[in-house]
């Protein structure tokens, strides 16, 4: 019986992305399934050289054979850098390439291909300042991308007593524009996306989601802002009638307390810096970042490009290994 295939873009080609492939392919510890890199072969084999890392690489095609998993063998579907790329120099020239990597990575998985698409971090000023001044993320994009009206980005983590998820209402986003953002049809939207897909992808029958106030202390009672008795309390009201199990609107600086975190199997939070700070303190390189909503399995890492390490050897490859347990826990489950 085939293992399932994770297609993982290197993301940043000046960043940590090429080498924490190649650190995982150093030793798979045991990953039930075929990862493929997705990236330019020579910047690979010239990031291998200069760690001094034997990694042996088979360049392929989407739907070629697949080797069996062997630790020091990587796999790459190919995509050639447009600009020659240096650890820890950014070039937007290479903007095109790192969307390049993540459209070959979808579509595999669109037609089969693959099972699910795991990302390495990418530089959002590169892209933006490589020609694509609207891109906002690979959340966004993944989105547009995938046809699909709205996506949910979660983090999950297991370094917790229970397993900590935090989903987010808004992504990336000012956050002077965040207020106007927060609708109660939006709010309706991501909940029933986070519920479907906790059921779905994870296997919780009935969700609890705990959901965050906006305002300090979640409005007081409107005196510290009207969006709690305005927007998110009739929203929650509404899917509580469709049958969803869900607490608020509560005080953030009290909801990431065991006293309510040891009876949730998810939280929502209004905005990005609301809820993932609390939960990348609790496990940082220990967490998957996770799209829900997209038709297809997408996790990637819980940091970013880490300019300052690439090159040296040093990046930490431990959330990279949760992101692929998590595409390949997640991927069983959907079939």
């Amino acid at each position: 019986m085939a293992l399932p295939v994770l297609a993982l873009t290197t993301g940043e080609p000046a960043g940590i992305g090429p080498e924490l492939a190649l650190a995982a392919a150093r030793d798979w510890q045991q990953l039930a399934a075929t990862v493929v890199a997705v990236g330019d072969p020579d910047l690979l084999a010239e990031r291998a050289r200069l760690l001094g890392w034997p990694i042996e690489l088979e360049i392929l095609a989407p739907g070629d054979p697949l080797p069996t998993p062997v630790n020091g063998r990587l796999p790459v579907w190919p995509v050639s850098l447009t600009a020659p790329s240096t650890p820890g120099g950014l070039d937007p020239a290479n903007a095109g390439y790192v969307l390049k990597t993540l459209d070959v990575a979808i579509e595999a998985c669109q037609r089969g291909m693959a099972d699910a698409l795991v990302t390495a971090p990418l530089h959002k000023g590169a892209i933006i300042e490589g020609g694509y001044p609207g891109f906002t993320g690979h959340t966004e994009y993944l989105r547009d991308a995938c046809g699909v009206d709205e996506v949910v980005m979660m983090l999950a983590t297991e370094r917790t007593a229970r397993p900590l998820r935090v989903a987010l209402a808004t992504t990336h986003l000012p956050l002077s524009m965040v207020p106007g953002a927060i609708t109660d049809a939006g709010l309706i939207r991501v909940t029933h996306i986070l519920a479907a897909e906790l059921t779905h992808r994870f296997g919780i029958v009935s969700p609890r989601i705990l959901v965050c106030g906006l305002n300090p202390h979640a409005g007081e009672d409107g005196h510290l802002g009207r969006e709690e008795l305005d927007i998110i309390i009739p929203a929650l009201d509404r899917l509580r009638t469709e049958g969803l199990d869900v607490v608020g609107p509560l005080p953030a600086d009290t909801l990431f307390t065991p006293r309510h975190l040891d009876h949730a199997d998810a939280v929502l939070a209004m905005y990005h810096d609301q809820g993932l700070p609390v939960l990348k303190y609790a496990g940082f390189g220990q967490a998957a970042n996770i799209t829900l909503g997209l038709g297809l399995v997408r996790t990637s890492v819980d940091h970013g490009t880490a300019l300052d390490l690439a090159g040296s050897g040093l990046a930490d490859v431990g959330s990279l290994r949760v992101a692929l347990q998590v595409a390949l826990q997640m991927a069983a489950r959907a079939h």
